[in-house]
């Protein structure tokens, strides 16, 4: 089952959407295969091409897509200027790096806005990523409390990861974006962001 497309890869120029299920590869049916299994069939050499049978909600019957495959190179990181004074800022997952990421491009947002007085953050159809990232980018929106936490039989597996001081839109007011392709670490960061009441969460459930 696909929970989303990220951008910019040859699975949403091809058209995949959240919800689709992949029943075949090229000739081979999935059911019986793990995950692995099937990850290691869509993998192959960038230009080759792989048809995928999909089931889609609301379609009668199966359909085919072919993909061509390429080397995934995703910025995770999208910003534009909505208007002067009001930014956009696109997650389109959580990387290791997706903290800085987002710090620079908020800076350079800033610049190009000519300052900030409100923002929407767009993680519809962001499957997550690193947990670390999700962290930094609630931090990066917080100046306090708790943003996760893990619990566990053993003591190992009780971690609390908290906000910091800074906010780097200082309080300007926060839209958030999410849908049913929204999840992991995406469920993270707008549920921190909710439960500080930073920011307004809009869209449909994750």
């Amino acid at each position: 089952k696909v929970i989303a497309p990220i951008d910019d890869t040859p699975a949403q120029r091809a058209g995949l959407k959240s919800g689709d299920l992949l029943i075949r590869l090229d000739d081979k049916p999935v059911k019986g295969m793990s995950l692995n299994e099937a990850v290691n069939m869509m993998r192959g050499k960038p230009g080759s091409k792989i048809e995928l049978t999909v089931v889609r909600e609301g379609t009668d019957k199966p359909f085919k897509v072919v993909i061509e495959r390429d080397i995934i190179r995703v910025a995770s990181v999208k910003t534009k200027v909505l208007e002067p004074g009001y930014g956009y800022i696109r997650i389109t997952h959580f990387q290791s790096r997706t903290g800085d990421d987002l710090t620079r491009a908020v800076d350079k947002l800033k610049k190009d806005a000519g300052g900030l007085k409100g923002v929407v953050l767009d993680l519809r159809n962001n499957p997550g990523g690193v947990l670390n990232a999700a962290v930094a980018v609630s931090d990066a929106f917080l100046e306090q409390g708790l943003i996760v936490y893990t619990a566990g039989r053993g003591e190992e597996a009780k971690m609390e990861f908290k906000a910091g001081p800074e906010d780097i839109l200082s309080g300007a007011p926060m839209v958030v974006l999410v849908n049913g392709g929204s999840a992991s670490a995406s469920e993270i960061v707008a549920g921190a962001l909710q439960d500080s009441k930073r920011a307004l969460i809009m869209g449909e459930p994750t």
